[in-house]
Protein backbone atom coordinates (compact mmCIF):
# COMPACT_ATOMS: atom_id res chain seq x y z
CA UNK A 1 0.00 0.00 0.00
CA UNK A 2 1.19 3.18 -0.95
CA UNK A 3 2.82 5.22 1.67
CA UNK A 4 0.35 7.67 3.64
CA UNK A 5 -2.49 6.04 2.51
CA UNK A 6 -5.11 4.91 5.07
CA UNK A 7 -6.21 1.11 5.65
CA UNK A 8 -9.38 -0.05 3.72
CA UNK A 9 -11.91 -1.05 6.65
CA UNK A 10 -14.65 -2.95 5.66
CA UNK A 11 -16.96 -0.14 6.50
CA UNK A 12 -14.87 2.55 4.31
CA UNK A 13 -15.16 -0.37 1.37
CA UNK A 14 -18.64 0.08 1.33
CA UNK A 15 -18.26 3.81 0.30
CA UNK A 16 -15.72 3.44 -3.03
CA UNK A 17 -16.71 5.58 -5.29
CA UNK A 18 -17.40 4.61 -8.55
CA UNK A 19 -15.75 7.01 -11.47
CA UNK A 20 -18.93 8.12 -12.68
CA UNK A 21 -19.81 8.97 -9.08
CA UNK A 22 -16.81 10.75 -8.05
CA UNK A 23 -16.87 13.03 -11.65
CA UNK A 24 -20.52 13.74 -10.79
CA UNK A 25 -19.91 14.77 -7.35
CA UNK A 26 -16.74 16.87 -9.21
CA UNK A 27 -19.79 18.23 -11.54
CA UNK A 28 -21.66 19.15 -8.57
CA UNK A 29 -19.27 20.62 -6.70
CA UNK A 30 -18.05 23.26 -9.47
CA UNK A 31 -21.86 24.09 -10.70
CA UNK A 32 -22.50 24.69 -7.04
CA UNK A 33 -19.37 26.82 -6.47
CA UNK A 34 -19.07 28.49 -9.66
CA UNK A 35 -22.29 30.66 -10.25
CA UNK A 36 -22.45 31.93 -14.18
CA UNK A 37 -19.96 35.14 -14.63
CA UNK A 38 -18.33 36.46 -17.25
CA UNK A 39 -14.70 35.08 -18.58
CA UNK A 40 -12.07 37.25 -20.58
CA UNK A 41 -9.53 36.00 -22.85
CA UNK A 42 -8.28 35.31 -26.62
CA UNK A 43 -9.99 32.72 -28.84
CA UNK A 44 -8.20 30.08 -30.49
CA UNK A 45 -8.40 26.70 -31.44
CA UNK A 46 -11.77 27.45 -33.04
CA UNK A 47 -13.69 24.80 -34.84
CA UNK A 48 -17.49 25.18 -36.00
CA UNK A 49 -19.17 22.11 -36.54
CA UNK A 50 -21.33 20.97 -38.93
CA UNK A 51 -23.99 20.08 -35.93
CA UNK A 52 -23.73 24.37 -35.91
CA UNK A 53 -22.04 23.70 -32.29
CA UNK A 54 -18.90 26.03 -32.17
CA UNK A 55 -15.96 24.70 -30.02
CA UNK A 56 -13.01 27.04 -28.80
CA UNK A 57 -10.28 27.78 -26.09
CA UNK A 58 -9.82 31.24 -24.51
CA UNK A 59 -6.46 31.77 -23.26
CA UNK A 60 -4.44 34.29 -21.63
CA UNK A 61 -0.37 34.20 -20.65
CA UNK A 62 -0.78 31.55 -18.03
CA UNK A 63 -3.77 29.33 -18.44
CA UNK A 64 -6.23 28.04 -20.99
CA UNK A 65 -10.90 27.38 -20.70
CA UNK A 66 -12.29 24.86 -23.17
CA UNK A 67 -15.68 26.37 -24.25
CA UNK A 68 -18.63 25.42 -26.18
CA UNK A 69 -21.37 27.16 -28.12
CA UNK A 70 -24.05 25.19 -28.44
CA UNK A 71 -26.38 26.02 -31.82
CA UNK A 72 -29.21 27.82 -30.40
CA UNK A 73 -27.00 30.37 -28.41
CA UNK A 74 -24.22 30.50 -31.68
CA UNK A 75 -26.83 31.57 -33.78
CA UNK A 76 -27.96 34.96 -31.45
CA UNK A 77 -24.80 36.22 -31.24
CA UNK A 78 -23.51 39.19 -33.37
CA UNK A 79 -19.83 38.45 -32.63
CA UNK A 80 -18.35 36.87 -35.66
CA UNK A 81 -15.49 34.69 -33.83
CA UNK A 82 -11.80 33.66 -35.33
CA UNK A 83 -8.72 33.10 -33.76
CA UNK A 84 -6.36 35.76 -31.98
CA UNK A 85 -9.93 37.16 -31.17
CA UNK A 86 -10.12 38.94 -27.66
CA UNK A 87 -13.63 38.77 -26.05
CA UNK A 88 -15.80 38.49 -23.15
CA UNK A 89 -17.64 35.52 -22.73
CA UNK A 90 -20.71 34.85 -20.54
CA UNK A 91 -21.51 31.36 -19.46
CA UNK A 92 -21.08 28.80 -16.97
CA UNK A 93 -19.10 25.61 -15.82
CA UNK A 94 -20.06 22.03 -16.52
CA UNK A 95 -17.98 19.01 -16.83
CA UNK A 96 -18.41 16.26 -19.61
CA UNK A 97 -18.68 13.23 -17.89
CA UNK A 98 -17.98 11.09 -20.28
CA UNK A 99 -14.11 12.85 -20.46
CA UNK A 100 -14.07 14.17 -16.99
CA UNK A 101 -13.40 17.49 -18.84
CA UNK A 102 -14.59 20.49 -17.17
CA UNK A 103 -15.50 23.09 -20.08
CA UNK A 104 -17.21 26.63 -20.41
CA UNK A 105 -21.17 26.48 -21.43
CA UNK A 106 -20.79 30.16 -23.24
CA UNK A 107 -24.33 32.35 -23.53
CA UNK A 108 -23.28 35.44 -24.64
CA UNK A 109 -20.26 36.84 -26.35
CA UNK A 110 -18.72 40.23 -26.91
CA UNK A 111 -15.59 41.63 -29.05
CA UNK A 112 -12.92 43.00 -26.86
CA UNK A 113 -10.56 44.27 -28.90
CA UNK A 114 -7.14 42.28 -31.09
CA UNK A 115 -5.80 39.30 -29.28
CA UNK A 116 -1.99 39.87 -27.89
CA UNK A 117 -0.22 37.66 -30.47
CA UNK A 118 -1.93 39.17 -33.46
CA UNK A 119 -1.26 42.59 -32.10
CA UNK A 120 2.45 40.99 -31.97
CA UNK A 121 2.06 39.77 -35.48
CA UNK A 122 0.83 42.78 -36.47
CA UNK A 123 3.17 45.15 -35.10
CA UNK A 124 6.57 42.98 -36.78
CA UNK A 125 4.66 42.88 -40.24
CA UNK A 126 4.98 46.50 -40.48
CA UNK A 127 8.17 47.01 -38.59
CA UNK A 128 9.69 44.34 -41.20
CA UNK A 129 7.44 45.74 -44.25
CA UNK A 130 8.97 48.92 -43.61
CA UNK A 131 12.68 47.59 -44.27
CA UNK A 132 11.59 46.56 -47.47
CA UNK A 133 11.70 42.85 -46.57
CA UNK A 134 8.53 41.99 -48.66
CA UNK A 135 9.20 44.49 -51.27
CA UNK A 136 7.92 42.84 -54.95
CA UNK A 137 10.78 43.28 -56.52
CA UNK A 138 13.28 41.34 -54.80
CA UNK A 139 10.67 38.30 -55.43
CA UNK A 140 12.80 35.93 -57.87
CA UNK A 141 10.83 33.47 -60.39
CA UNK A 142 9.70 29.99 -59.91
CA UNK A 143 11.85 28.02 -62.74
CA UNK A 144 9.58 26.58 -65.05
CA UNK A 145 10.48 23.29 -65.05
CA UNK A 146 12.33 22.63 -61.81
CA UNK A 147 14.29 19.23 -61.29
CA UNK A 148 14.58 18.42 -57.89
CA UNK A 149 12.11 20.30 -54.96
CA UNK A 150 12.85 20.60 -51.08
CA UNK A 151 10.09 20.41 -48.98
CA UNK A 152 10.88 21.80 -45.39
CA UNK A 153 7.94 20.48 -43.30
CA UNK A 154 7.41 17.54 -41.04
CA UNK A 155 7.73 14.30 -42.20
CA UNK A 156 4.55 12.82 -39.84
CA UNK A 157 2.00 15.75 -41.05
CA UNK A 158 -0.39 14.98 -43.86
CA UNK A 159 1.14 17.88 -45.38
CA UNK A 160 3.62 15.74 -46.70
CA UNK A 161 1.48 13.03 -48.05
CA UNK A 162 -1.17 15.32 -49.98
CA UNK A 163 2.04 17.20 -51.50
CA UNK A 164 3.49 14.19 -52.69
CA UNK A 165 -0.38 12.42 -53.82
CA UNK A 166 -0.75 15.71 -56.10
CA UNK A 167 2.60 15.73 -57.42
CA UNK A 168 2.16 11.86 -58.67
CA UNK A 169 -1.63 12.33 -59.67
CA UNK A 170 -0.11 15.08 -62.25
CA UNK A 171 2.03 12.87 -62.92
CA UNK A 172 5.44 15.10 -62.23
CA UNK A 173 8.50 13.57 -63.00
CA UNK A 174 10.95 15.61 -61.16
CA UNK A 175 12.49 14.49 -57.76
CA UNK A 176 11.10 15.46 -54.16
CA UNK A 177 13.43 15.55 -51.03
CA UNK A 178 11.53 15.72 -47.86
CA UNK A 179 13.64 17.78 -45.49
CA UNK A 180 12.11 17.13 -41.69
CA UNK A 181 11.67 19.54 -39.53
CA UNK A 182 9.35 20.56 -36.56
CA UNK A 183 6.91 22.88 -37.37
CA UNK A 184 4.65 23.73 -33.96
CA UNK A 185 6.25 24.39 -30.84
CA UNK A 186 8.92 25.60 -28.91
CA UNK A 187 12.39 25.51 -31.15
CA UNK A 188 10.26 24.86 -34.43
CA UNK A 189 11.36 28.23 -35.88
CA UNK A 190 14.88 27.21 -35.22
CA UNK A 191 14.82 23.93 -37.05
CA UNK A 192 12.90 25.35 -39.93
CA UNK A 193 15.97 28.00 -39.88
CA UNK A 194 18.85 25.23 -39.88
CA UNK A 195 16.83 23.21 -42.70
CA UNK A 196 16.90 26.27 -44.93
CA UNK A 197 20.47 26.56 -45.08
CA UNK A 198 21.10 23.16 -45.30
CA UNK A 199 19.10 23.43 -48.43
CA UNK A 200 20.85 26.14 -49.59
CA UNK A 201 24.63 24.50 -48.83
CA UNK A 202 23.64 21.50 -50.68
CA UNK A 203 22.84 23.18 -54.08
CA UNK A 204 20.82 20.64 -55.10
CA UNK A 205 17.54 22.52 -55.13
CA UNK A 206 15.69 24.46 -57.94
CA UNK A 207 13.54 24.90 -55.51
CA UNK A 208 12.31 24.98 -52.23
CA UNK A 209 8.66 24.51 -50.56
CA UNK A 210 8.25 25.38 -46.57
CA UNK A 211 4.75 24.92 -45.03
CA UNK A 212 2.59 22.68 -43.24
CA UNK A 213 -1.03 22.41 -42.94
CA UNK A 214 -3.70 24.42 -41.10
CA UNK A 215 -4.51 25.27 -37.24
CA UNK A 216 -4.70 28.01 -35.01
CA UNK A 217 -2.78 31.10 -34.75
CA UNK A 218 -0.65 29.38 -31.88
CA UNK A 219 0.08 26.61 -33.94
CA UNK A 220 1.31 28.43 -37.25
CA UNK A 221 3.67 31.16 -34.79
CA UNK A 222 6.47 29.54 -35.67
CA UNK A 223 5.93 30.74 -39.60
CA UNK A 224 5.80 34.43 -37.70
CA UNK A 225 8.92 34.13 -35.95
CA UNK A 226 11.63 37.20 -37.11
CA UNK A 227 14.59 34.76 -37.73
CA UNK A 228 12.72 32.45 -39.99
CA UNK A 229 10.84 35.19 -41.86
CA UNK A 230 14.21 36.91 -42.23
CA UNK A 231 15.60 33.31 -43.65
CA UNK A 232 12.88 32.85 -46.44
CA UNK A 233 13.19 36.32 -47.32
CA UNK A 234 17.00 35.79 -48.04
CA UNK A 235 17.21 32.87 -49.13
CA UNK A 236 19.15 32.19 -52.46
CA UNK A 237 16.79 29.73 -53.93
CA UNK A 238 13.44 30.42 -55.14
CA UNK A 239 11.21 29.52 -52.21
CA UNK A 240 7.49 28.56 -51.98
CA UNK A 241 5.54 28.86 -48.27
CA UNK A 242 2.56 26.88 -48.15
CA UNK A 243 1.29 27.50 -44.44
CA UNK A 244 -2.28 26.69 -43.56
CA UNK A 245 -5.76 26.99 -45.00
CA UNK A 246 -6.50 29.56 -47.19
CA UNK A 247 -7.45 31.71 -44.83
CA UNK A 248 -4.16 31.73 -42.75
CA UNK A 249 -1.45 34.52 -43.20
CA UNK A 250 1.79 33.79 -42.10
CA UNK A 251 5.07 36.54 -42.03
CA UNK A 252 6.56 33.79 -44.27
CA UNK A 253 4.07 34.26 -46.68
CA UNK A 254 5.27 37.74 -47.66
CA UNK A 255 8.53 37.17 -47.47
CA UNK A 256 8.52 34.07 -49.40
CA UNK A 257 8.93 34.38 -53.38
CA UNK A 258 5.32 33.23 -53.98
CA UNK A 259 2.81 32.21 -51.43
CA UNK A 260 0.10 29.17 -51.86
CA UNK A 261 -2.75 28.81 -49.90
CA UNK A 262 -1.98 25.15 -48.85
CA UNK A 263 1.03 22.84 -49.48
CA UNK A 264 -1.59 20.67 -51.78
CA UNK A 265 -1.85 24.71 -53.55
CA UNK A 266 2.00 24.53 -53.86
CA UNK A 267 1.97 21.41 -55.48
CA UNK A 268 -0.55 21.96 -57.74
CA UNK A 269 1.35 25.21 -58.35
CA UNK A 270 4.29 23.30 -60.06
CA UNK A 271 2.98 20.83 -61.55
CA UNK A 272 0.70 23.12 -63.29
CA UNK A 273 3.74 24.52 -65.38
CA UNK A 274 4.55 21.13 -65.80
CA UNK A 275 1.24 19.94 -67.10
CA UNK A 276 1.13 23.06 -69.55
CA UNK A 277 4.72 21.93 -70.83
CA UNK A 278 3.77 18.40 -71.42
CA UNK A 279 0.60 19.86 -73.28
CA UNK A 280 2.39 22.23 -75.44
CA UNK A 281 4.71 19.13 -76.24
CA UNK A 282 1.95 16.89 -77.26
CA UNK A 283 0.61 19.78 -79.32
CA UNK A 284 3.62 20.21 -81.11
CA UNK A 285 3.57 16.49 -81.84
CA UNK A 286 0.07 16.56 -82.97
CA UNK A 287 0.85 19.92 -85.09
CA UNK A 288 4.36 17.76 -86.69
CA UNK A 289 1.82 14.55 -87.43
CA UNK A 290 -0.35 17.26 -89.42
CA UNK A 291 2.43 18.77 -91.10
CA UNK A 292 3.93 15.56 -92.46
CA UNK A 293 0.29 14.30 -93.44
CA UNK A 294 -0.30 17.47 -95.48
CA UNK A 295 3.25 16.93 -97.22
CA UNK A 296 2.07 13.51 -98.00
CA UNK A 297 -0.79 14.59 -99.48
CA UNK A 298 1.34 17.70 -101.68
CA UNK A 299 3.11 14.98 -102.51
CA UNK A 300 0.66 12.49 -103.54
CA UNK A 301 -1.27 15.33 -105.56
CA UNK A 302 2.09 15.97 -107.49
CA UNK A 303 2.92 12.37 -108.21
CA UNK A 304 -0.86 12.02 -109.88
CA UNK A 305 -0.15 15.25 -111.80
CA UNK A 306 3.13 13.30 -112.56
CA UNK A 307 1.08 10.47 -113.60
CA UNK A 308 -0.83 12.24 -116.12
CA UNK A 309 2.07 13.85 -117.80
CA UNK A 310 3.47 10.58 -118.32
CA UNK A 311 0.00 9.51 -119.75
CA UNK A 312 0.15 12.09 -122.35
CA UNK A 313 4.11 11.38 -123.15
CA UNK A 314 4.48 7.96 -122.50
CA UNK A 315 3.82 5.05 -125.75
CA UNK A 316 0.40 3.80 -125.52
CA UNK A 317 1.60 0.19 -125.17
CA UNK A 318 3.72 0.78 -121.75
CA UNK A 319 0.77 2.89 -120.28
CA UNK A 320 -0.63 -0.24 -118.87
CA UNK A 321 2.62 -1.62 -117.14
CA UNK A 322 3.15 1.98 -115.52
CA UNK A 323 0.15 1.57 -113.64
CA UNK A 324 1.34 -1.09 -111.46
CA UNK A 325 4.63 1.16 -111.02
CA UNK A 326 3.04 4.18 -109.73
CA UNK A 327 0.55 2.80 -107.13
CA UNK A 328 3.36 0.94 -105.79
CA UNK A 329 5.41 4.35 -105.84
CA UNK A 330 2.40 6.11 -104.12
CA UNK A 331 2.60 2.95 -101.49
CA UNK A 332 6.00 3.92 -100.64
CA UNK A 333 5.92 7.59 -100.51
CA UNK A 334 4.89 8.08 -96.60
CA UNK A 335 7.90 5.65 -95.56
CA UNK A 336 9.96 7.20 -98.60
CA UNK A 337 9.54 11.10 -97.21
CA UNK A 338 11.27 10.24 -93.33
CA UNK A 339 14.16 7.81 -95.17
CA UNK A 340 17.82 9.00 -95.55
CA UNK A 341 19.53 10.64 -98.65
CA UNK A 342 20.78 7.51 -99.40
CA UNK A 343 17.46 5.96 -99.36
CA UNK A 344 16.01 8.22 -101.59
CA UNK A 345 19.26 7.93 -104.21
CA UNK A 346 18.06 4.02 -103.83
CA UNK A 347 14.43 4.45 -104.73
CA UNK A 348 15.67 7.43 -107.52
CA UNK A 349 17.86 4.28 -109.13
CA UNK A 350 15.04 1.66 -109.04
CA UNK A 351 12.65 3.74 -110.52
CA UNK A 352 15.35 4.44 -113.01
CA UNK A 353 16.35 1.01 -113.93
CA UNK A 354 12.58 0.26 -114.32
CA UNK A 355 12.18 3.20 -116.24
CA UNK A 356 14.38 1.83 -118.55
CA UNK A 357 12.92 -1.58 -118.46
CA UNK A 358 9.93 0.03 -120.19
CA UNK A 359 11.75 1.25 -124.05
CA UNK A 360 10.34 1.27 -127.34
CA UNK A 361 11.80 -2.35 -128.57
CA UNK A 362 8.63 -3.86 -127.81
CA UNK A 363 6.76 -1.28 -130.43
CA UNK A 364 9.82 -1.64 -133.58
CA UNK A 365 9.66 -5.36 -132.44
CA UNK A 366 5.80 -5.49 -133.62
CA UNK A 367 6.31 -2.54 -136.51
CA UNK A 368 8.60 -5.75 -137.87
CA UNK A 369 6.42 -8.46 -137.92
CA UNK A 370 3.62 -6.26 -139.99
CA UNK A 371 6.05 -5.16 -142.34
CA UNK A 372 6.71 -8.75 -143.05
CA UNK A 373 3.01 -9.70 -143.34
CA UNK A 374 2.79 -6.89 -145.51
CA UNK A 375 5.65 -8.04 -147.51
CA UNK A 376 4.12 -11.28 -147.74
CA UNK A 377 0.78 -10.15 -149.15
CA UNK A 378 2.95 -8.20 -151.87
CA UNK A 379 4.51 -10.79 -152.76
CA UNK A 380 1.49 -12.99 -153.05
CA UNK A 381 0.55 -9.92 -155.44
CA UNK A 382 3.54 -10.64 -157.94
CA UNK A 383 3.79 -11.71 -161.17
CA UNK A 384 5.56 -14.38 -160.59
CA UNK A 385 2.90 -15.55 -157.80
CA UNK A 386 0.57 -15.27 -160.05
CA UNK A 387 2.29 -17.05 -163.03
CA UNK A 388 2.27 -19.88 -160.63
CA UNK A 389 -1.26 -20.40 -160.07
CA UNK A 390 -1.59 -20.67 -163.70
CA UNK A 391 -1.86 -17.42 -165.41
CA UNK A 392 0.17 -15.95 -168.35
CA UNK A 393 0.97 -12.98 -170.16
CA UNK A 394 0.87 -12.31 -173.41
CA UNK A 395 3.85 -9.53 -174.89
CA UNK A 396 4.50 -8.42 -178.67
CA UNK A 397 7.60 -8.30 -180.39
CA UNK A 398 8.69 -4.96 -178.35
CA UNK A 399 8.32 -7.39 -175.67
CA UNK A 400 4.90 -5.29 -174.39
CA UNK A 401 2.23 -6.95 -172.91
CA UNK A 402 -0.76 -7.40 -174.87
CA UNK A 403 -4.18 -6.54 -172.65
CA UNK A 404 -6.67 -6.48 -174.68
CA UNK A 405 -7.77 -8.96 -178.22
CA UNK A 406 -8.61 -5.94 -180.02
CA UNK A 407 -5.80 -4.23 -182.05
CA UNK A 408 -4.19 -8.15 -182.76
CA UNK A 409 -3.87 -8.49 -186.22
CA UNK A 410 -3.66 -11.39 -188.18
CA UNK A 411 -0.05 -13.39 -188.48
CA UNK A 412 1.29 -10.86 -185.70
CA UNK A 413 3.71 -12.46 -183.88
CA UNK A 414 3.22 -12.78 -179.87
CA UNK A 415 4.94 -14.35 -176.84
CA UNK A 416 2.85 -16.28 -174.10
CA UNK A 417 4.99 -15.80 -170.66
CA UNK A 418 4.30 -19.16 -168.78
CA UNK A 419 5.95 -19.50 -164.76
CA UNK A 420 7.87 -21.99 -166.50
CA UNK A 421 9.57 -20.35 -169.53
CA UNK A 422 8.20 -18.45 -172.80
CA UNK A 423 6.46 -19.78 -176.13
CA UNK A 424 6.35 -17.80 -178.83
CA UNK A 425 3.05 -17.65 -181.11
CA UNK A 426 1.55 -16.37 -184.27
CA UNK A 427 -2.26 -15.03 -184.61
CA UNK A 428 -4.42 -16.64 -186.99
Amino acid sequence: MAKNAPDLSPTDAGRVLTVTEFTRRVKEVLKGGLPPGWVRGEVSNLRAQASGHVYFSLKDAGAQLACVLFRGDATRQSVKLRDGQQVLAYGEVDVYEARGQYQFITRALIEHGAGQLQQELEQLKQRLAAEGLFDAADKKPLPLLPRTIGLITSPTGAAVQDFIRILQRRRWTGRLVVLPAKVQGEGAAAELVAMLRTAEALKIFDLLVIGRGGGSIEDLWAFNEEPLVRAVAACAVPIISAVGHEIDYTLCDFAADVRAETPSGAAELISSDFLAVTERVRSAGGNMEDIIATRAERARQQLDHARSRLRLLSPAAAIEQNHLRLDDLRNRLDSALRASVQHRRETLGTARARLAAVSPEKRVQGESHRLLALWKRLESASPPSVLKRGYAIVRDAEGRPVSRAKGVKAGQPLVNEFHDGKLQVRVE
